[in-house]
């Protein structure tokens, strides 16, 4: 049986490459975490974060990438780009994708660059 997170990671890589995004890695772990999604667009490395929120009640999905969890994808990001030369003088951002809703009915709140390294 398949994750709710997975499902989600799965939506979103769909979103992404419709939108002409090319997949570069998935669940990506070292000992700071993992990067849900390593995309290309062009010559930008997207480091791409999927949250999913059912209700707003605690905050949405977006609020849930705090300060920690910035810190923890970047150097995360960091380690994925020492494994990988060819990739790491392009230029990188930071996308955050949040979901609300169901699987069937979901709502997407896409932000790239969401926040600086």
């Amino acid at each position: 049986m398949r994750t709710t997170g997975a499902l989600f990671e799965d939506l979103a890589l769909a979103h992404a490459e419709r939108s002409g995004l090319q997949l570069l890695a998935r669940n990506f772990n070292c000992r700071y975490g993992e990067l849900d999604l390593i995309l290309r667009e062009r010559d930008v490395v997207v480091f791409l974060e999927v949250r999913y929120r059912r209700s707003q009640g605690f905050g949405g999905a977006l609020d849930s990438v705090g300060a920690g969890k910035r810190d923890r994808l970047i150097k995360a990001a960091s380690v994925y780009l020492q494994g990988r030369p060819d990739l790491a003088r392009q230029a990188c951002r930071f996308d955050v994708m949040a979901f609300s809703g169901t699987a069937q009915n979901p709502l997407i709140d896409w932000q790239r660059n969401a926040f600086e390294a």
